[in-house]
């Protein structure tokens, strides 16, 4: 069992976040690492929990849906709400990502119409110097 757990250290380097989103992540009852005096210990159920944080927080899920999802696992219907749930999750989620990326799309259309427009009376204002 003991080569299935890993340090502080190990879980940081592995996943690529500081000792301080552990500790965070554990704070929010996320990650449930085994205490061996002041060293926390992580198993390979906290190793795929932190996968899916890292993924969810990817995706924009807030943390309380996903600890929502993650205590599913649980309920013992072979994932079956767990996988139902973050799938109505999933959806809602890319369904705004759809709308943000639209809304960023027609923002990013005006401004380049506005930097046109700025680039028109800006050449016009030169050309008005150069003539006088």
């Amino acid at each position: 069992m003991t080569e299935d757990l890993l340090s502080i250290r190990e879980m940081c380097d592995e996943f690529e976040v500081t000792p301080r989103t552990l500790r965070f992540y554990e704070a929010k009852e996320l990650l449930f690492p085994h205490r061996d005096g002041t060293k926390r210990l992580f198993t390979r159920r906290d190793q795929a929990r932190l996968k899916l944080i890292l993924q969810g927080k990817r995706f924009g899920f807030s943390l309380e849906d996903i600890r929502q999802l993650l205590n599913l696992y649980d309920i013992g219907d072979a994932q079956a709400t767990q996988l139902r749930e973050t799938y109505v999750v999933a959806q809602d989620r890319l369904a705004a990502m759809i709308r943000q990326r639209d809304e960023l799309t027609e923002a990013i259309e005006d401004l380049k119409d506005q930097l046109k427009w700025g680039e028109e009376v800006l050449r016009s204002m030169d050309q008005a110097e150069a003539a006088q």
